[in-house]
């Protein structure tokens, strides 16, 4: 099982899929670090030297910030932003959708689940 940047990568799948098991890299990047590799997108990780490994674990250190520092990078600019309180900033402290998305329905994923309104009575069914 091929080990980069602390992710276990499946070894059964190819190379440009296995690649955006990490943390940071999507399709494109994935396509971008096989080219600069030399490595054939249709090839399967179990198919892989050991160098070819150690080629792509250093492209990626080197040219990209994945996994722990790009978490950790990201983390920072939130709390940057709430500590300037700014509007984003103050929407990501009251857990509320932060790119102009309306709240009055939807948005329960980010506001979690339904809370129940004091004095506000349940619509019956009237047969």
């Amino acid at each position: 099982m091929a080990r980069i940047a602390g992710v276990n990568i499946p070894t059964n799948k190819r190379v440009t899929i296995a690649l955006r098991y990490l943390h940071g890299i999507g399709p494109t990047l994935a396509d971008e670090i096989c080219k600069k590799v030399g490595i054939p997108p249709e090839r399967r990780v179990n198919q892989l030297s050991d160098a070819e490994v150690l080629q792509i674990r250093e492209v990626i250190d080197r040219d990209y910030m994945v996994e722990g520092d790009l978490r950790r990078e990201i983390a920072v600019n939130i709390k940057r932003l709430m500590d300037m309180g700014c509007y984003r900033g103050l929407r990501h402290r009251k857990g509320l959708p932060v790119r102009g998305q309306r709240t009055h329905t939807n948005a329960r994923t980010r506001k979690g689940p339904s809370k129940p309104i004091a004095g506000k009575k349940q619509a019956t069914a009237k047969k």
